[in-house]
């Protein structure tokens, strides 16, 4: 069993630093992660491939709006989803494959597998083989998962998480974004570009409940002139996907129960 002075489980941001770190003072390092590729939820479905849509539906934007202010003419612009979610995956494959740099750079090991713990030094990894090592220090860095309301769990069709977002085959005609925070607002604004008439569902009053008030009132002036609805004070009911799209059930602070289609 090979043994090692610190093992960390999950390559996201948090494990790979960390990993890094403790390679560069000299310790002998692992890194556990379940899945084939490394960087966690940040690098593969999250911060790196919402940045990039984010890039991508800006430039179609410019190309639209701007051009011909600038004088130049040009063709009405088309959106081509699937090469734009091509680049998207070219930009993710990019970044892995510096954080698989960084690991060989600074002579991690990596084991690819689900890690659990036998004691508090022993860890199963369960991969294409079984195998076992031993870990003087562990660090557990191995994320969270999204939660869900009952009556609104995702059937990954119509009734999607930013994961499915990350990935459409096509731009939705209305996209309706429950909860006024960063990840949703940052989706919205992808798609909102590209076409989609964008509409927001937040229980509270105003965006970015959680973040300084000025910040959301003025993000809400943004996205108002990009032709963003919002609907504030509303509690989402229940989520229901027909086949001609998703209707929510949304109550008013009158109690008063409205649907959204």
């Amino acid at each position: 069993m090979e043994k090692y002075d610190v093992v960390v489980i999950g390559s996201g941001p948090g494990g790979y630093v960390s990993a890094i770190r403790c390679a560069q003072l000299g310790l002998k390092t692992a890194l556990v992660e379940k899945y084939n590729t490394l960087g966690g939820t940040c690098l593969n479905v999250g911060c790196i491939p919402s940045k990039a849509l984010l890039d991508s539906s800006e430039h179609f934007k410019t190309a639209l709006q701007d051009f011909e202010k600038h004088g130049i003419d040009i063709n009405t612009p088309k959106v081509n989803l699937p090469k734009m979610m091509t680049r998207k995956e070219e930009v993710i494959s990019q970044t892995c494959d510096g954080v698989q740099y960084l690991m060989d750079k600074n002579k991690i090991k990596v084991y690819h597998g689900i890690g659990s713990f036998l004691d508090k030094n022993t860890i199963s990894i369960n991969g294409e083989k079984k195998e076992k090592i031993f870990g003087e220090n562990i660090i557990i860095a191995t994320g969270s998962k999204p939660n869900f309301f009952p009556g609104m769990e995702p059937d990954k069709k119509r009734i999607i998480t930013s994961t499915e977002a990350l990935s459409l085959k096509e731009v939705p005609k209305h996209l309706i974004v429950i909860g006024g925070g960063v990840i949703g607002l940052e989706l919205g604004s992808v798609y909102g570009r590209l076409g989609s008439q964008v509409t927001v569902v937040e229980f509270q009053e105003g965006l970015l409940p959680t973040m300084d008030k000025t910040l959301g009132k003025e993000l809400m002036k943004i996205l108002k002139k990009e032709g963003f609805k919002f609907l504030f004070n509303h509690a989402v009911q229940k989520v229901n996907s027909t086949k001609k799209g998703v209707q929510l059930d949304v109550k008013n602070k009158k109690g008063e129960i409205i649907s959204v289609k």
